[in-house]
């Protein structure tokens, strides 16, 4: 039951949208345990002053209950105020205790209003002499006075803690959200960023032991990512140079069948070799890009049109943009080569401004590459495996980080269908930065 109403809070925050930050989190605490203090306190403040005022009340009438018996013993009438005997009015349980010889006093609660202190003695003669007086106006004044300054009390001390919780809360909010931004820039592949020293400050808690963490935890990573990179790239480096001689030897074959079949597994191979090559230099975070002034649709349809005239260039808006002409033509070649491996015919290049977006009416992308991105030696799903090695994609996604780009995948389904729906086609698109990639972890060289 706690659990489903535990679920049940979670939708409907998560619905209507509220913030649940550190900081209100930790006001909200604060502030509700400041008002069950104050009011547990304010409750015991003014039971016990009533308490007193009401015990005060009592020995004041039974001071003057005796007062009234020695008069009226020694006088023989009543001379005192709000004094009677036999009064009928009198409280069942203080007459039994008078009938019994017992002085005594009682307080009875009038709702919504103050209360009556009765006092009783026994006379000589059998009666019973009792005074009857109420809570005094000044009592009462003072017990409302109490309780405003208990409800003003308590609400400065819920102001007080919530302002308190908004403070710590932002403190510790801002040293958290400095953390994170700081992860996400070590994510990105920004070497040199320390979480520890990014969030500062100068007394010590358990954001920093969090931080230290993650910076210990990035450091072992990305260790082992360049112990892998650096394995990668020794690997290919040295195959490239038995594979140049192996192409080379091939081709002094004589022509013919088995020939071509040597040939086209050599130059394969090379292929390979190049991209794990390739890969591994864009693991390395080191590349840089030589900018140069272009027309994007000018240049892609230049490009696209010499590789594969079959393909259809439309250009939407023409645009100037400031980029690596080599490595956006790595880009958009790679993903042209995988719409024609991948995908079916026809294949479509549109140019609106500085986006590029490469279609082909196929399966559409896996599910897993729509999830995580390209992954190195993964191809996806059963139609779209058993060609090519899974490279292609994570290049032309590294050249765009280069690029200071972004690059996106995503299927086309008819307009309304369900998620689970066939696909009719796959979408890469490219979007090229407004400014130049300063902040891409390369540094650019401008082209002279």
């Amino acid at each position: 039951m706690r659990g489903y109403f535990r679920r049940l809070v979670a939708a409907y925050v998560d619905r209507v949208g509220i913030g649940t930050g550190l900081r209100w989190k930790l006001s909200a605490a604060i502030a509700l345990v400041g008002a069950l203090v104050a009011v547990a306190l304010s409750l015991v403040v003014h039971n016990a002053a009533r308490v007193s005022m009401l015990d005060n009340a009592r020995d004041l009438a039974d001071e003057r209950v005796l007062i009234a018996q020695r008069n009226y013993e020694l006088s023989g009438r009543l001379n005192f105020p709000n004094t009677r005997i036999d009064d009928p009015e009198l409280p069942p349980e203080l007459r039994e205790k008078a009938e019994a010889g017992r002085r005594a006093t009682y307080v009875v609660d009038r709702p919504g209003g103050s209360p009556d202190v009765w006092a009783a003695v026994p006379l000589k003669n059998g009666h019973v002499m009792s005074l009857h007086s109420g809570f005094t106006d000044r009592s009462s004044d003072i017990l409302k006075d109490l309780d405003q300054a208990l409800v003003i009390g308590s609400i400065a001390v819920v102001l007080g803690g919530s302002a308190l919780g908004v403070l710590i809360g932002g403190h510790l909010s801002r040293r958290l959200r400095k953390a994170a931004a700081a992860a996400g820039r070590v994510a990105k592949g920004e070497t040199d960023v320390r979480v520890r020293d990014a969030i500062g400050g100068v007394v010590r808690d358990e954001t920093d032991d969090l931080a230290s963490a993650v910076d210990a935890m990035a450091d072992a990573l990305r260790q082992r990512l360049e112990a892998e990179r650096r394995v990668t790239a020794d690997i290919a480096h040295e195959l490239r140079t038995p594979v140049t001689g192996l192409l080379t030897a091939a081709e002094l074959l004589p022509p013919g069948r088995p020939t071509e079949l040597v040939l086209d597994r050599a130059r394969a191979m090379r292929t390979l070799v190049e991209d794990v090559l390739e890969v591994a230099r864009l693991d390395s975070a080191s590349e840089r890009a030589e900018l140069q002034d272009i027309l994007l649709g000018e240049f892609v349809a230049r490009r696209v049109t010499t590789k594969n005239p079959d393909v259809t260039v439309r250009v939407v808006h023409e645009s100037e943009v400031t980029t690596d002409p080599r490595r956006l033509e790595r880009v958009l070649f790679n993903l042209l080569a995988n719409a024609a491996r991948h995908g079916r015919a026809p294949v479509e290049v549109t140019v609106e401004g500085r986006v590029v977006r490469v279609r082909d009416h196929g399966s559409g992308f896996p599910e897993g590459l729509l999830a995580e991105g390209p992954s190195r030696f993964r191809t996806g799903s059963a139609d779209r495996a058993g060609r090519g090695h899974g490279l292609g994609l994570t290049i032309a996604a590294g050249q765009a980080r280069v690029l200071g780009a972004r690059l996106t995948f995503r299927n086309v389904r008819p307009p309304g269908a369900p998620e689970d729906a066939p696909a009719e086609g796959a979408v890469a698109v490219l979007w090229l930065p407004e400014h130049a990639p300063t902040n891409t972890g390369s540094y650019p060289v401008l082209a002279q």
